[in-house]
């Protein structure tokens, strides 16, 4: 599950970002000074800092500039409330990888997340080669699919569904970000396609598709995938 540092000092906008980015089921770590922010990022195990410009103790761009002294290559996605391109383009040179100009909506904030985070995952972690589960074996590259052994018909759809919640396990993904990821930006599909989708998979891949134990709905928000239920 990937791990976020929000560093925000308008407690307002932290903490709706830390519900918006919770909900996505992202790990995340809120901060609203410089200096305790910095510290906080040094000890590392993070995939991406979120990061405010304008903060007390050490602005953004400062923050920027020693992480990556340090060596330090985590995404960091800069927010800022200056439209000035000057600005943009520092914090860019500085080593910052996005930034999003205050105000912005959830929506295009949660993309470029998922954007920054897609492009930092090694490939094999993106697009596995296979999975197995419940007695269930998949080919991602070969488009084939087993269950105890038997084959299962499953169109290309269904299986690219299927490889995004098995590359994202244990993670709740939310139906525009599924839309997003499998049928791509702009495409006119209805959330509900997703819901027969993934009703689709249960049928043919589930034990109990009434009680499922691998894909599960998460009420309101979207779908996630276990591997191994407990």
């Amino acid at each position: 599950m990937p791990s976020i540092l929000v560093v925000e000092d308008d407690d307002s906008i932290r903490m709706a970002l830390e519900d918006d980015l919770t909900l996505e089921g992202y790990t995340v770590t809120g901060e609203r000074d410089g200096l305790r922010a910095l510290e906080t990022a040094r000890r590392g195990g993070f995939d991406l800092i979120v990061l405010d410009l304008m903060l007390p103790g050490l602005d953004g761009m400062e923050i920027c500039r020693r992480l990556r002294a340090d060596g330090d290559s985590t995404a960091i996605l800069m927010l800022t409330a200056r439209s000035q391109e000057v600005d943009k383009v520092l914090g860019l040179e500085l080593g910052a990888d996005d930034y999003v100009t205050k105000p912005f909506s959830p929506r295009e904030l949660l993309a470029r997340v998922r954007a920054l985070l897609r492009r930092g995952r090694p490939v094999a972690e993106r697009a596995p080669d296979h999975a197995s589960f419940g007695g269930v074996d998949v080919d991602f590259k070969g488009y084939t699919v087993t269950k105890h052994g038997s084959p299962v018909d499953l169109t290309t759809r269904e299986i690219e569904l299927l490889r995004l919640l098995v590359t994202h396990p244990g993670e709740v993904l939310r139906r525009d970000a599924i839309l997003s990821e499998v049928w791509g930006d702009g495409s006119d599909v209805f959330p509900r396609t997703i819901d027969s989708h993934v009703a689709h998979l249960r049928q043919k891949l589930e034990d109990d598709p009434a009680n499922p134990r691998h894909i599960l709905n998460v009420r309101g928000v979207g779908y996630k995938f276990v591997a191994e239920p407990p």
